[in-house]
C-alpha cells in the first residue's frame, strides 16, 4: 500500500487537453463575456477529467493496478457525463463517456471481437437505480410493453475479469479480454488451464458460439496463495481482482494454471446456428445445459420494488459468498426489447449496474509517512493499525496531499474512518473527534524530501508537493519502473521489487542503464537463477524495437502521456527530431499544445536526459517513428466511422486506410462524422444516429470510392 501511496491520483496536470474548444483571447468574439468564461472553464474542467480518467482508466484495464477507488473513478465519470450534458458541444467521440474504458496491451495478440463487448452504466443508489427504472418504462412504453412485461433479471456483479470465449463446431478455439470494447486480448491458451472452462461443447452446440463471462479467483484460493506468498517471504497480493486478472495475463500458461481460477458465463456475443432464444433467463438456460458454469444467484424478477430489495439483501450478504461482488447487474429479461432499446456509445439502455456502496471500518493511525514517486510527488499515507475492510486487511492508505490532510485533520494518534471504496484502494475519511486524545498535536508536512534530503517545492497553483532532484533514489526508481510498465516499453520482469533491488545494487541509476545488464551481473546476485535471467535479457532486448510513441510515454516526461506520443511520433518520425524542435514547432502538432510542448522542450533540454537518450542511441533502441504514408491524402479533414465487417478488411485495417489517407476514423457517430460506412452486421445505434443527423452512410463500393476521391455523397445519394 505504500507503494499505492506515493503514486499520483490525477494527472489532470500531466496531460494533453482534448476538447478543441478555443479557450484564447479570440474565442467568442461578439458573445456574452460572461458565456464565454463559462465556456473555457467547462473546457477546462472536461480536460482535466478526460486526462484523469483515460490515466486511471489504463491503470485497471491494462495494468491491472487502479491506484484510486472505484467510487471515485465512478465520481469522475459521472463529473465528466454531467459537464457533457451541459455543455453538448463539447462532447468529444474519444471522451471516456462515450468509449468503453481500457485497451489491449502489446503482451498478447490482439483479437477483433465480432460482437462489441460493451460496458455499462452504474447507479450508486436507491434514488438512481429508481430513475433509471422509470426511464426504462417511458422507453419501453414507446415500444408499447411495460416494465412487467418485459420482465428483468438480476445477476451478482462479479469483481474479475470480462472475457470472451469463442467455440466453433463446439471446440474452444479463442479466448479474449474485453480490452477496449473492440479489440482485445488472446488469452487462449491461459483461459484453457482454468478447470470450469469447457473445452468441447455437446453436439447440439450452435455451429459458432461466443461466450461472454468473468474470470475471477475465489476469495479461498486468494487467501491460500497470500498464506504461501508470506511463508516465502514475498510481498502479498491486493486483492482477488487484480490477481485475477494478473493471473490471467501471464506469457506462461503454466503460472495461470497454478493459480486456481474460475469463470461464470453470463452472455451470448455471436451465435450462428442456435436455437431460438426470447429471454435472457433462456440465455443461461442454454450456458447451463451446455456446461458452462451459471451463477446459481440469477434471477428472474417483476419490477423495481422487487429489485431495488434484491439489491439490499446482498449489499448486507455479500461476504457471505466464496468471491468477490461490487454490485448487481439488472437487465431487461425480452431479448427483441433488448435489440429494440439499444444502446448509447458504450452501454446498452436495457442494462444497469447498481454499485454497493464503500464500506468504511475505523482503526488507529499510528503515523503519517511521505512517499516519492517518479515525477517527484510527494504523497502522503497513513500507517494504520490493520483493520479489515471491503474484504481484505489494510494497514495503510492514501492521504493524497497536504491539502487533504489539513482539511481532515487527522493526526497520528487519531482513531479514523477508514474507506476501502469499490475494494480496491483504501484512504482515510476523518478522524473520530469524540475519541481524540487531549494534546495531540497537528501534523505538519515535512519541508525536506524523506528519501535524498532535497527541500520539497510545491509549485503555485498546484496540490503537491515535489522533491526537485532528478537523482533521488525514490524518483529513479519510479522512473525505472514506468519505463519497463506495460504502456511503455513493456518488459516482463522488470517490476518494482526488481527495479528497487537492482538500483540499491547500483546497476541502475537512469533508464538508459537498462540497456546494460548482462547474464554476468544477473548472476551475481544472490538468489537470482540462470533462467529467469535469460528471460529477463529475452524481454530486455524486446523492448528495443518498441514504437517511438511508446519510448516517449517510457521517458517520463511530465504532461506527455499516450495520445500526445502518438501525435509527436508521427508528425516528426524520430527522436531526434522532436528533441530539436521548438516549443512553436511541438505546440503545432495536433493534439499538443503549449503546455505539453514546454515540458517535453524543457526535458529535451536538460543535459542530464539528453545523456540518457545517447545511451539509448548506443544500445541500439529505436529512435525511429512510423513511416510517414505514400497514399493520396484524400481524407484529409474528414471524419468516418465504421461499422460491421467490411469485404477484404479486418475493422483495423478500414480505420488505417482511413487514417492513412489523413482521415479520423473514431468509435462514435457525432455531429462531426462526415460519413458512416457499414459492412455486415453493423451496428444498429451507429446507424441509426447517423440516420437521425442527416450523415451519408456508405457501403463497401461507396467505400472505395470514398479513398480514392475523397468526395462524400450527400445524404440523398447513398453510397451504393
Amino acid at each position: 500500500m505504500a507503494d499505492a501511496a506515493k503514486r499520483p491520483r490525477s494527472v489532470a496536470a500531466e496531460t494533453e487537453s482534448g476538447t478543441g474548444v478555443e479557450t484564447g483571447a479570440d474565442a467568442g468574439t461578439g458573445a456574452d463575456p460572461d458565456l464565454n468564461h463559462v465556456l473555457r472553464s467547462a473546457a477546462q474542467r472536461i480536460d482535466e477529467l478526460r486526462a484523469t480518467i483515460r490515466f486511471h482508466s489504463q491503470l485497471y484495464y491494462e495494468a491491472d493496478a487502479p491506484e484510486i477507488p472505484d467510487a471515485e473513478f465512478d465520481a469522475l465519470l459521472r463529473e465528466l457525463a454531467d459537464l457533457e450534458a451541459e455543455f453538448p458541444e463539447l462532447i468529444t467521440p474519444d471522451s471516456p463517456t462515450q468509449v468503453v474504458g481500457g485497451s489491449a496491451s502489446a503482451t498478447f495478440a490482439p483479437v477483433e471481437h465480432r460482437v462489441p463487448m460493451m460496458s455499462l452504466d452504474n447507479v450508486f443508489s436507491a434514488t438512481e437505480l429508481q430513475g433509471w427504472g422509470e426511464r426504462l418504462a417511458r422507453r419501453l412504453d414507446e415500444l408499447g410493453s411495460t416494465v412487467e412485461q418485459a420482465g428483468l433479471v438480476a445477476e451478482l456483479k462479479i469483481d474479475g475479469l470480462a472475457i470472451s470465449i469463442r467455440y466453433e463446431n463446439g471446440a474452444l478455439v479463442q479466448a479474449a479480454t474485453r480490452g477496449d470494447g473492440r479489440v482485445g486480448e488472446d488469452v487462449t491458451a491461459n483461459v484453457r488451464t482454468i478447470a470450469s472452462v469447457p473445452h468441447q461443447l455437446p453436439a447440439s452446440a450452435p455451429a459458432v458460439l461466443e461466450v461472454r463471462g468473468e474470470i475471477y479467483m475465489p476469495i479461498a484460493t486468494f487467501t491460500e496463495l497470500n498464506r504461501a506468498q508470506a511463508a516465502a517471504g514475498e510481498r502479498l497480493y491486493a486483492n482477488p481482482r487484480n490477481t485475477a486478472a494478473g493471473s490471467l495475463r501471464q506469457k506462461d500458461a503454466a503460472v495461470t494454471a497454478s493459480r486456481g481460477l474460475a469463470f461464470w458465463s453470463y452472455q451470448l456475443g455471436e451465435v450462428v446456428g442456435g436455437p431460438e432464444l426470447r429471454s435472457h433467463h433462456d440465455t443461461f438456460a442454454l450456458l447451463g445445459e451446455l456446461g458452462f458454469p451459471v451463477n446459481p444467484e440469477v434471477v428472474v424478477l417483476t419490477d423495481l420494488d422487487e429489485v431495488d430489495a434484491h439489491c439490499q439483501r446482498w449489499q448486507q450478504q455479500r461476504h457471505d459468498l466464496d468471491y468477490e461482488i461490487d454490485g448487481i447487474v439488472i437487465k431487461v429479461d425480452d431479448l427483441a426489447l433488448q435489440r429494440q432499446l439499444g444502446a448509447t456509445a458504450k452501454a446498452p439502455r436495457w442494462a444497469i449496474a447498481y454499485k454497493f456502496p464503500p464500506e468504511e471500518r475505523t482503526t488507529r493511525l499510528l503515523d503519517i509517512g511521505i512517499s516519492i514517486g517518479r515525477t517527484g510527488r510527494a504523497t502522503p499515507y497513513a500507517q494504520l493499525e490493520p483493520v479489515f475492510v471491503g474484504g481484505s486487511t489494510v494497514a495503510m492508505a492514501t492521504l493524497h496531499n497536504q491539502d487533504q490532510v489539513a482539511r481532515k485533520d487527522v493526526r497520528p494518534g487519531d482513531i479514523v474512518i477508514v474507506r476501502k471504496a469499490g475494494d480496491v484502494i483504501p484512504e482515510v475519511v476523518g478522524p473520530v473527534l469524540s475519541e481524540r486524545p487531549e494534546g495531540l498535536r497537528a501534523w505538519v508536512f515535512p519541508t525536506d524530501c524523506p528519501v535524498c534530503g532535497h527541500r520539497l517545492q510545491r509549485p503555485e497553483g498546484e496540490a503537491d508537493h515535489r522533491c526537485p532532484n532528478l537523482t533521488c533514489p525514490a524518483r529513479v526508481a519510479g522512473a525505472i519502473e514506468h519505463f519497463a510498465s506495460r504502456g511503455a516499453m513493456d518488459i516482463e520482469g522488470l517490476g518494482e521489487q526488481r527495479v528497487q533491488q537492482f538500483c540499491e545494487l547500483g546497476l541502475l541509476a537512469d533508464v538508459g542503464d537498462v540497456y546494460t545488464l548482462d547474464e554476468a551481473s544477473l548472476l551475481a546476485i544472490d538468489k537470482f537463477q540462470q533462467r529467469s535471467a535469460r528471460k529477463l535479457l529475452d524481454a530486455i532486448a524486446a523492448s528495443r524495437s518498441r514504437p517511438l510513441d511508446r519510448l516517449l510515454v517510457g521517458l517520463n516526461i511530465r504532461h506527455l502521456a499516450g495520445a500526445g506520443s502518438q501525435a509527436l511520433a508521427a508528425h516528426f518520425g524520430h527522436l531526434d527530431a522532436i528533441a530539436a524542435a521548438s516549443v512553436e514547432e511541438l505546440a503545432a502538432v495536433e493534439g499538443v499544445g503549449v503546455v505539453i510542448a514546454t515540458s517535453v522542450a524543457e526535458w529535451f533540454a536538460d543535459p542530464v536526459n539528453r545523456a540518457v537518450i545517447d545511451k539509448l542511441r548506443a544500445a541500439g533502441v529505436n529512435l525511429e517513428g512510423p513511416a510517414p504514408s505514400e497514399l493520396p491524402q484524400t481524407l484529409t479533414g474528414l471524419t468516418i466511422v465504421v461499422t460491421g465487417t467490411l469485404p477484404g478488411y479486418t475493422r483495423a485495417e478500414a480505420e488505417a486506410a482511413i487514417t492513412d489517407r489523413g482521415g479520423k476514423s473514431p468509435g462514435s457517430v457525432s455531429k462531426r462524422t462526415d460519413a458512416l460506412v457499414i459492412g455486415a452486421e453493423p451496428g444498429a445505434s451507429k446507424v441509426t444516429r447517423a440516420t437521425e443527423l442527416g450523415i451519408p452512410v456508405l457501403d463497401a463500393d461507396g467505400f472505395e470510392r470514398l479513398l480514392a476521391t475523397g468526395r462524400v455523397p450527400t445524404p440523398d445519394e447513398g453510397g451504393s
